[in-house]
């Protein structure tokens, strides 16, 4: 490796990075914008539509920890294709659920959801611990704030597209276009993705400066019987920052799946647009997302070397934006479709500024098991793709409109910034103590 000239190969790392999470977050939407249609040609009434939204998200928060340790047993790179390569295969199949009886349909469509969410659990975890070994520390929060945007810019790019094919082709062709997708990324993937130590393309300079400034170049994929522990997960879970922020996260994601489940349903059912129109639409409040989650990082790193504290770094950026998102029930006070969207595109732009949870999970995640620690992080987070579309599918069954669940969403949008100013504290990186595996209690040092 050349010692003089500094390569940025870590770039080239996060662009696959914010491809796959397009490509995820492209894969959990596509059901979305198929919704309306979906329901119209399977019969099928709000509550039976959440659950099918929900479908990925039981899987994906069971199979959190398990994917975490697989990432810390075997490293990123070849766990994370294999489950790009299968969730995309489940996208695919869904597509042909249309040609089963109705009663078949509803259960096949609900058990390929799971699936696909059972194959993409390793995703978040294992971009958590990338930016962990290739970025260092005044770097993770764009890093991580421009893979955390891949969730608005799939919407961006693909809900006009995917509202286009509903409407012109069936809404077979969402899944058929996106598992066909995945299935190409992941060879791309295992072409791009290598340690830092081991990428063929990396000058000795750019790992110098990765190495001392934080990054964990270091971390390797841990041996048989030196993986994670149990008593890992409870120090973790006694954790009170942690628990603060697994708090939090679970609330921000609460409006993450509004977004990605029923804000094209709401558009045309509750607002009268059509598919295509919603699609349109869509793509606005998305695209502000995008710019607001790369400014939010942008900002959160600018402060770090400004010299201010990694506490206020982050919670500022994630205060400010959770703000922004709570004003989203304005829309229940407005008539005029345009102050709906100028509104929404509000909201989503707090929504992005606020999405630094991946950064604080590179931050305090302790170094032997940063893959367990984003999968326990990333199992809370995601509990709300579970509660949210059932929640607000029993909202919209009981009451007949979405003004409760535009409250319900603002309200989890408050309940984190409590949780971030009250209970997280100062933000630091968690030290593991030494346990006796025997009996799973700490060993006290010898003096």
């Amino acid at each position: 490796m050349p010692e003089t000239n500094k390569t940025h190969v870590r770039y080239l790392i996060l662009l696959m990075l914010l491809l796959v999470t397009t490509i995820s977050f492209a894969d959990r939407a596509a059901i979305s914008i198929a919704g309306a249609s979906l329901q119209n040609d399977l019969g099928i009434d709000a509550v039976t539509l959440g659950y099918i939204f929900s479908a990925f998200g039981w899987s994906y928060v069971l199979a959190q920890i398990p994917s975490g340790w697989l990432l810390d047993r075997f490293g990123s790179k070849h766990i994370y294709a294999a489950g790009i390569f299968i969730w995309s295969v489940f996208t695919l199949l869904q597509s042909f659920v249309g040609l089963m009886p109705v009663a078949w349909a509803v259960t096949s469509l609900f058990l390929l959801r799971f699936m696909s969410g059972l194959a993409g659990a390793p995703a978040f975890p294992g971009n958590a611990c990338i930016v962990a070994e290739w970025f260092p520390t005044s770097e993770r929060g764009t890093a991580s704030a421009i893979f955390s945007s891949g969730q608005y810019f799939a919407t961006a790019l693909f809900a006009p597209l995917m509202g286009w094919m509903v409407y012109s082709l069936g809404w077979e062709y969402v899944f058929v276009s996106i598992g066909l997708l995945g299935m190409v990324l992941s060879g791309i993937w295992m072409k791009t993705i290598y340690s830092p130590k081991e990428h063929p393309r990396i000058s000795a300079a750019e790992l110098r400066y990765i190495e001392q400034n934080g990054g964990l170049v270091n971390r390797k994929p841990s041996r048989k019987g030196d993986g994670p522990k149990w008593h890992h997960i409870k120090q973790l879970l006694t954790n009170r920052m942690l628990l603060g922020v697994y708090l939090g996260q679970y609330c921000t994601n609460t409006i993450t799946y509004f977004f990605l489940t029923w804000f094209p349903v709401y558009l045309v059912q509750e607002r009268g647009m059509t598919i295509l129109k919603a699609g349109l639409i869509a793509s606005l409040p998305a695209i502000c997302g995008l710019v607001g989650g790369v400014l939010g990082g942008v900002t959160s790193d600018h402060l770090l070397r400004k010299g201010y504290s990694l506490t206020l770094a982050r919670k500022l950026p994630i205060v400010c934006g959770l703000l922004l998102s709570s004003t989203m029930v304005l829309c229940n006070y407005v008539s005029a479709e345009w102050l709906v969207v100028g509104i929404m595109t509000l909201a989503f732009f707090g929504k992005g500024l606020c999405s630094l949870g991946w950064a604080v999970v590179s931050d305090t995640s302790p170094r032997q098991i940063a893959g367990l620690s984003g999968g326990l992080f990333n199992t809370f987070a995601n509990l709300a793709s579970i509660t949210t579309p059932i929640v607000i599918g029993y909202i919209i069954h009981a009451t007949g409109s979405f003004q409760w669940a535009l409250v319900y969403v603002s309200a989890n949008a408050l309940i984190a910034i409590l949780s971030y100013l009250l209970i997280v504290g100062p933000i630091k990186r968690v030290e593991l103590r030494a346990c006796d595996d025997r009996v799973g209690t700490p060993v006290l040092p010898q003096t």
